[in-house]
C-alpha cells in the first residue's frame, strides 16, 4: 500500500495567520499527532509513543509504557494520582492504531492534517480516535492549570491492534498485573461524533463472532453426481444461515434498533482447483454480530445442529468468539451515566443511551466487571469514521474539549 503521506516532517506547518485557529495549542496537538501514520499494516508505533511521552512531559505526568502481548504493540498509560487513590481509578482509553485509506480518494494527504478554509482538520484517525485520545489530555491540562484535583487517580490509556480486535492490545492488557494495580473502577472510551446535539452513550455492544467452516466430502469427476459432497454441505450451512439473516434484515427494517440485530455475512468462500474436479473441501467464514439479547448457548447448539442436518463432515473454528459481557448501568445508580447525563443538560445536549452495532475496546473493561462507557463529545459532525476524507471541525473540537472538560472535572468529584 501506497499511502499519500505529505509532508509528515518536521514541525506541523504552521496556519496563516488570518486563520481563527491561528498559534491554537490544542490545535496544533492533535495535528502533530494526525501527522503520525499509524496505519495498518505493520505499523510502527515508537514515534507516537515518543510523541505521547511528549504530551505527559508537559502535562507534569508520569507516564508508563507496557508491552502486555509483544515488543510491537505498546500499551501508554498517562496518570494522575488522586487525592484518594484508594478509590478505584477512572480510566480514558482511545486507540492509537487506524484503518487502512484509499488515497486516490482523498482531497487532502490522509495524513497531512491539512485544515480548509472552514477549519476542517483532514487526517485519518480525526473520528476513529486520535481526536478523542487529545480531548482526554486537553480536559486534563485545562483543569491542571484551573489547580483542580480529582479525587480519584485519572489513567488515561492509549492502545494499539484495536481496529483489528484488540487482541494485541487491550485483551492482553487488561490480564496483566500492570492494568490490575491500575484498579479501575470506571472507564470512558470511543462512540461516534455526533451530527447533531444528540449524543448516543453506548453502555453494550453486540458480540463480533467470526466463525470458519471447513465443509469435507466426496470427491472425483465432475461428470460424476457423487453424494455428501463438501459442495453440498456448505450450501445447507450456507442457506440456514442466509434464511437466518433475512430474518434479521426484516427485524431492522421494522425498525427494532441494531444493537438488537444480530448482522451475518459470508466474508470468505475458498475451494476447488479445476472446474471438471469436484473438490473433496471447501471453505466458508461468517462475520457475525450477535445481538445483545441473543443466548450464545443456544446460537452455538444451533450452528452444531445444522452441521450435523448438513451430513456431518463439517469441522468449526471460531476465529473469534466474543462472551457477553456485563452491560453498563444508565441510570442514578451509575455515577458515571449520572455525571454525563447532567452536564450535558447544561450544554444543551442531549444523550441517549445506545448499544454500539460494532465492537471497542471497551468490552474487555466489561468483561472486567469495570462500568464504562462509550462516549465523544463531539457533535454537529458528520460521521465518516472509516471514510475517505475523513474530518473534524477546529470549533467543533475546542467545543467537545470545553464540553469533556466539564464532564471530566465533575468526575473528579465522584
Amino acid at each position: 500500500m501506497n499511502v499519500l503521506l505529505g509532508d509528515t516532517t518536521g514541525q506541523v506547518p504552521s496556519l496563516p495567520p488570518s486563520s481563527p485557529w491561528y498559534g491554537n495549542q490544542e490545535i496544533e496537538i492533535l495535528r502533530e499527532y494526525l501527522r503520525i501514520p499509524t496505519v495498518h499494516p505493520n505499523i510502527n508505533y515508537e514515534p507516537c509513543v515518543t510523541f505521547l511521552k511528549k504530551q505527559a512531559t508537559s502535562l507534569g505526568l508520569p507516564v508508563a509504557v507496557h508491552y502486555p502481548v509483544n515488543a510491537q504493540n505498546p500499551v501508554v498509560v498517562i496518570t494522575w494520582t488522586g487525592t484518594q487513590p484508594s478509590l478505584p481509578s477512572i480510566m480514558l482509553n482511545s486507540h492509537t492504531d487506524v484503518v487502512p485509506v484509499y488515497e486516490q480518494y482523498w482531497t487532502h494527504p490522509p495524513f497531512a492534517a491539512d485544515v480548509d478554509s472552514q477549519g476542517r482538520i483532514f487526517a485519518r484517525g480525526t473520528q476513529d480516535t486520535k481526536a478523542l485520545g487529545m480531548i482526554h489530555l486537553a480536559g486534563l491540562r485545562k483543569l491542571k492549570l484551573e489547580g483542580v484535583q480529582p479525587k480519584r487517580t485519572i489513567h488515561v490509556t492509549f492502545t494499539p491492534d484495536e481496529e483489528l480486535g484488540g487482541f494485541n492490545g487491550m485483551a492482553g492488557f487488561v490480564t496483566s498485573n500492570a492494568f490490575k494495580n491500575m484498579n479501575v473502577g470506571y472507564a470512558l472510551d470511543e462512540g461516534g461524533v455526533s451530527s447533531s446535539n444528540t449524543i448516543g452513550i453506548f453502555y453494550d455492544e453486540r458480540c463480533p463472532w467470526q466463525i470458519e467452516f471447513t465443509f469435507n466430502g466426496a470427491t472425483g469427476h465432475a461428470s460424476l453426481l457423487l453424494e455428501n459432497t463438501a459442495g453440498e454441505r456448505l450450501n445447507y450451512v450456507v442457506n440456514k444461515f442466509m434464511e437466518m439473516r433475512k430474518a434479521e434484515v426484516n427485524k431492522a427494517k421494522s425498525n427494532v434498533p441494531l444493537g438488537k440485530v444480530t448482522s451475518i455475512n459470508l466474508t470468505i468462500l475458498q475451494g476447488g482447483v479445476q472446474a471438471n474436479v469436484v473438490p473433496p473441501q471447501f471453505k466458508a467464514v461468517f462475520d457475525v454480530r450477535l445481538s445483545v439479547d441473543v443466548n450464545h448457548a443456544t446460537f452455538e447448539n444451533q450452528i452444531n445442529q445444522w452441521c450435523q442436518e448438513a451430513g456431518g463432515g463439517i469441522t468449526v473454528n471460531y476465529i473469534i468468539k466474543t462472551p457477553k459481557a456485563p452491560a453498563s448501568r444508565t441510570d442514578s445508580t451509575n455515577p458515571l451515566w449520572s455525571v454525563i447525563e447532567t452536564t450535558a443538560r447544561d450544554f444543551n445536549i442531549t444523550v441517549v443511551p445506545s448499544i454500539l452495532v460494532g465492537a471497542t475496546d471497551m468490552r474487555f473493561l466489561r468483561k472486567e466487571n469495570i462500568s464504562g462507557f462509550g462516549f465523544s463529545p463531539i457533535i454537529n459532525t458528520p460521521l465518516l469514521v472509516h471514510d475517505n476524507d475523513e474530518f473534524v471541525g477546529a470549533t467543533e473540537y475546542l467545543n467537545a474539549i470545553t464540553f469533556f472538560s466539564k464532564v471530566l472535572g465533575n468526575l473528579f468529584k465522584i
